[in-house]
């Protein structure tokens, strides 16, 4: 695994990211949340966030397992490998950003305050942004290659 330099814009995503994962422990165990405050109470809604969930850690597997030796974290210009474009990258350009954002959607299912909800937002944000960086860097590595490939596959699904 090859991590690539840090974008400097980005030094705020670890303290957010550690109060998301707090608030998502603080609700599956009843520890004190900054809003008890929730939008519904469906436990077959619930359900289908675990199962969404669930699902999507497969669907991130499979991207790892198909990503191989490829598989870098963030834009990394100095050691960048093969092109991958069989597999779940034959369904989706982007299916390990796919994964978080339906973990994230699945998170909100299954615990539906206003706190998961603007993470949820900002989350597909902030995925989106990180395609679109790698976007440029791909068909300016990779060239007609990748235009060909985003040609036949969608950017998400």
């Amino acid at each position: 695994m090859h991590f690539a330099n840090t974008d400097k814009t980005d030094f705020l995503i670890p303290p957010f990211a550690l109060f998301y994962f707090y608030t998502v422990f603080a609700a599956a165990f009843n520890l004190p949340l900054v809003s008890g405050q929730t939008f519904f109470s469906s436990q077959a809604i619930a359900w289908v966030g675990v199962l969404l969930c669930l699902a999507s850690l497969f669907f991130l597997l499979l991207s790892l397992v198909y990503f191989g030796k490829s598989f870098r974290i963030g834009i990394d210009v100095e050691h960048p490998d093969e092109l991958i474009t069989m597999g779940v990258f034959a369904l989706s350009r982007n299916p390990i950003y796919v994964a978080f954002a339906l973990v994230l959607i699945g998170q909100f299912l299954v615990f539906p305050n206003w706190i998961l909800l603007v993470y949820l937002v900002a989350g597909i944000w902030l995925l989106h942004r990180q395609v679109l960086r790698e976007e440029e860097f791909l068909i300016e590595h990779y060239g007609q290659e990748y235009i060909a490939y985003c040609n036949r596959v969608r950017r998400y699904f």
